[in-house]
């Protein structure tokens, strides 16, 4: 037997049984006549007492313990006489009679501590060790009770959980493909799943008229903090649904996650359309656990000499709690900061509200006290507040204001990490326009289902169709998207028209999803939660990496399996890739 209790299990209950614990050496400590040694597995940590009047060589034998070996020891627990508080075994430490090395250990690049000497870029190279500490090992169980909790909640729904291929047919609407050759059809590929979307739909065909599965998806798109080339999705979809049904459900299963893991009750989840996202906070996820509002201030700011608010599509601002105290390098520097190539700002106009009735500005020489009241009214500013103001084209600068807006929610402490603030953003746009290609293409995805009022604008004015669509959004981050589907072959074609499709290319792409709406396919939709970025958001964090057990880095590169790499000349040769094999 290699352990009869865990390394965070014993407590002073047990004193005077004989144990046995495994683990690995956190420190060793030796104190002249005493030895100390740390042993530490996923449970915990607990004390090791060698002592040199009982058994010299036992306690030589502990001497050369280092760093990670992997030891069995049995002992009795004793009382400790200096107790440690900061752990649960504190109370209590192994007398230890009998010492096994199962495995010695090279000395680790980094140490294995909550607080590390490790950079991102070593722990990637070495996950194995990075997920013995304990804020990697936390977050994977906390991956893991979210998980859980999860399929409790929809299995006690009747939702039923049904597995889909890995490998489909590549289709061009989406991000890009990673694509798979398939070694018995020369020139042929395979596509890895950005979401089981057009297999949920048949399986609502099919009858079964609550499912969800929990899925790996693959996008070959560039990275960021909260992406991954490959990501995890709750995927549900439900059948005789409407809008508001989904939405009943599904805030369901976020506040009982919010419950059962963080012990919050909230209310209603508040609801705002996409057209209100955009011109009160400038973006499709607005972080509402803090004010900051945009006002628009063309009525009030266009009337005047000054040629840069004059000549501007949309001139708008806010209101910083608290800022108007700011210096002038202070100002200078979040100047400096929008300029940024990232944000795209040209400039920034500022007002301090100093005092009722008195307002600075940076541009005092176009503007009377009358006029920056104006502002202060239509922002929300009080006595006080720093408004800051950016104009330019509209889309462009509520963008660059919304970017503004949450680093200064950084910068205050007003994003706080335990504080949960869900919102559903709904209408969205049906269609979105694409200046490169010209053309529109679907903002969720082909099959989303237009509202019926909208219906005679898709041959006119397609850009103001709006959809069944809706986001689920947390604490500023976009954690779950779906729709009302279509489920009428004529209305599925009419999409594809309007998306550029001629009807033979609908045909072969998605052909398969047409013919079966001619058997009988039910109203259905539904909506995929991304499992990575809740799970973090949950956990009070903003980025993935830590609750995936293996991720990859910036790069797209798993840098510790040394991932993609080459592949032999006989390998390509069976897949029949010539193009690789001449460049090898």
């Amino acid at each position: 037997m290699h352990r009869t209790h865990t390394c965070g299990e014993l407590r002073l209950a047990d004193l005077g049984k004989t144990v046995t614990l495994s683990g690995w050496v956190q420190k060793s400590r030796d104190l002249g006549g005493m030895t100390f040694i740390d042993v530490r597995d996923r449970y915990g940590i607990t004390q090791l007492t060698f002592n040199t009047d009982d058994d010299e060589s036992l306690r030589s034998q502990a001497r050369e313990l280092g760093r990670e070996y992997v030891i069995k020891v049995t002992g009795t627990v004793i009382e400790r006489s200096s107790k440690n508080n900061k752990i649960p075994t504190g109370e209590i430490e192994i007398k230890v009679t009998s010492l096994a090395i199962l495995n010695e250990s090279k000395l680790p690049p980094f140490t294995i501590e909550d607080e590390t000497d490790g950079g991102d870029d070593i722990r990637m190279k070495y996950r194995y060790l990075d997920i013995r500490r304990n804020p990697v090992k936390n977050s994977l169980i906390f991956r893991h009770k979210v998980t859980q909790e999860v399929r409790n909640y929809l299995s006690a729904l009747d939702f039923c959980e049904v597995e889909t291929p890995y490998l489909i047919k590549s289709t061009p609407e989406g991000a890009r493909d990673f694509i798979v050759p398939s070694r018995m059809s020369p020139g042929q590929f395979y596509a890895l799943p950005q979401s089981p979307q057009t297999f949920k739909q048949l399986l609502m065909v099919g009858g079964l008229d609550k499912y969800f599965q929990i899925v790996k998806c693959f996008r070959d798109e560039d990275l960021r903090a909260d992406r991954q080339p490959e990501f995890t999705q709750i995927d549900c979809e439900m059948s005789f649904v409407e809008q508001e049904d989904i939405l009943t459900i599904f805030e369901g299963m976020t506040r009982h996650l919010l419950k059962t893991i963080h012990g919050i009750e909230l209310d209603q989840f508040p609801r705002m359309t996409f057209d209100e996202a955009m011109r009160t906070y400038g973006n499709d996820k607005p972080d509402i656990r803090f004010g900051m509002k945009f006002g628009e201030l063309n009525e009030v700011a266009q009337h005047k000499d000054f040629a840069v608010f004059n000549t501007a599509e949309l001139v708008v601002g806010i209101a910083v709690p608290a800022a108007a105290n700011y210096t002038r390098k202070q100002i200078d520097e979040l100047v400096d900061w929008v300029k940024r190539p990232q944000v795209g700002a040209s400039g920034m106009v500022y007002a301090k509200y100093e005092a009722e009735g008195a307002i600075k500005s940076s541009v005092d020489k176009f503007y009377d006290q009358e006029d920056l009241s104006q502002w202060a009214a239509i922002t929300g500013a009080q006595v006080g507040d720093l408004i800051l103001v950016l104009s330019g084209p509209a889309n462009k600068t509520r963008a660059q204001l919304s970017a503004l807006r949450m680093e200064l929610g950084n910068r205050l402490g007003l994003r706080k990490s335990n504080e949960f603030a869900p919102l559903w953003v709904v209408d969205f746009p049906l269609l979105e326009w694409d200046e490169d290609s010209e053309r529109f293409h679907a903002m969720h995805h082909p099959f989303t289902s237009p509202k019926l009022e909208d219906m005679a604008l898709l041959d006119t004015d397609p850009g103001k169709v709006r959809a069944n669509a809706y986001d689920l959004v947390l604490n500023g981050n976009e954690i779950g998207g779906g729709s009302i589907r279509i489920h009428d072959r004529d209305m599925q074609a009419l999409m594809f028209k309007h998306l550029g499709f001629t009807p033979e290319q609908a045909q072969d792409q998605f052909g398969f999803l047409m013919n079966a709406f001619q058997f009988g396919a039910p109203p259905h939709g539904g909506l995929a939660f991304g499992l990575d970025r809740l799970t973090a958001i949950l956990g009070g964090q903003e980025t993935i990496r830590d609750f995936i057990a293996f991720p990859k880095n910036n790069s797209g590169r798993d840098v510790m399996i040394d991932a993609p790499a080459t592949i032999e000349k006989a390998q390509l040769d069976e897949l029949n890739i010539s193009l690789l094999r001449t460049q090898q």
